[in-house]
């Protein structure tokens, strides 16, 4: 069988698309920050190009971002992470095949949530990986527990991520510490997609897996809560033991994250910058979630990232064919469940508060409309 047979499009791109064919659209559907990133970002880069030099870097990465990066899990997290263990890589995506093919061989088993970011699945299928999805809803808060993984056979590899994509939540203390501590002693590498830390607005703490465990491999990147999507540059973090392995990946695939994007990363870690940011999506989270929980159930209040998963099985059980629907007769585009698996995910979209406040009313004001007389 072809490896690439069941690699499956982003079906919101066919949303995007026709989207951008209308002058007066609202967008739900795309998941990243409007918002531009700190101006020292921007000092960062401007101080780059006047040197008009772009060499490769190492692999690994240039030391002085990795040591920025692990100041950032000592001062947000406590946690002692050594620069030697940090990986820049081109966006988290690279970071996903570095770490899938370090870790598993053809025909192994990666276990996560159904439903999940797509890209899991078609890179397991890409890399002749069987991906097992394994199934979540409310009862659980959208997690993963170690006693849906006792029940699957000769699992490789764990993923999970938190806060999730496309519903929100996130892991409890608890529960990580349970999940990583099976992983631990099973023999099963744990994998944790961490790329919406920072944009959690509950009571209730992100926790970085590296709290509970030096054996688990961390995902992170400049995109979601650096605000920086375009700049395509993500991190990871490793046990020791496996940088090398990693590193000769690295060289192989990509030389080296994009110079420029690198050091303009420097001037990411503008905390200030961050509070007001996060303080805005909190601010869009909530008013979105206000209004939608009156046109949908939603059965899990988004605890982080910046997205809403509600329920439209009142209206369809044909996710995509609901959201072509509201695209053609309002202009709001949204995001189809079935892009995230098989599990009841035709009975869901996720809305994305990507775009300022006023925007988003105008998506409201044409949703209320047109259900109230569908």
């Amino acid at each position: 069988m072809d490896r690439l047979e069941n690699v499956t499009p982003f079906i919101v791109m066919d949303i995007v698309r026709k989207a951008g064919e209308i002058e007066d659209a609202i967008h739900f559907e795309v998941g990243q920050p409007d918002i531009s990133p700190s101006e020292k970002v921007f000092d960062a880069l401007h101080e780059a190009i006047e040197k008009r030099s772009f060499p490769y870097t190492e692999s690994l990465g240039i030391r002085p971002l990795r040591e920025k990066i692990a100041g950032f899990y000592k001062n947000r997290y406590g946690v002692d992470v050594s620069p030697d263990r940090i990986l820049l890589t081109v966006g988290t995506s690279g970071a996903f095949l570095i770490a899938y093919s370090i870790l598993m061989n053809s025909g192994d088993r990666l276990a996560f949530t159904d439903p999940s970011y797509p890209c899991y699945k078609n890179f397991s299928n890409i890399m002749d990986i069987e991906p097992v999805m394994i199934p979540v809803d409310s009862s659980t808060n959208y997690q993963l527990t170690v006693d849906m993984l006792k029940e699957k056979e000769n699992i490789k590899a764990v993923q999970i991520s938190s806060p999730a994509n496309p519903t929100g939540n996130i892991y409890t203390g608890e529960n990580l510490k349970e999940l990583t501590k099976y992983c631990d002693e099973n023999g099963i590498a744990f994998i944790s997609d961490e790329i919406y830390h920072g944009l959690v607005y509950e009571d209730e703490p992100e926790h970085t897996a590296l709290e509970l465990s030096d054996e688990a491999i961390v995902i992170n990147g400049f995109s979601k809560y650096f605000c920086m999507p375009g700049i395509r540059l993500g991190w990871m973090i490793m046990p020791e033991r496996l940088v090398r392995r990693a590193e000769i990946v690295m060289q192989n695939l990509f030389i080296s994250a994009p110079v420029l994007s690198q050091l303009g990363a420097m001037g990411a870690f503008d905390e200030i910058f961050l509070r007001d940011y996060k303080e805005e999506y909190r601010r869009r989270r909530d008013y979105l979630y206000g209004e939608l929980k009156e046109m949908f159930p939603i059965d899990a209040k988004p605890q982080g990232a910046f997205y809403i998963w509600a329920d439209i099985s009142e209206y369809s059980n044909d996710s995509y064919a609901f959201c072509m629907e509201l695209l053609e007769e309002t202009g709001v585009a949204v995001t189809p469940g079935v892009d995230f698996g098989s599990n009841e995910t035709n009975k869901y979209i996720r809305f994305a508060y990507t775009r300022n406040i006023d925007h988003m009313a105008e998506g409201i004001r044409r949703l209320k409309e047109y259900l109230k007389n569908r």
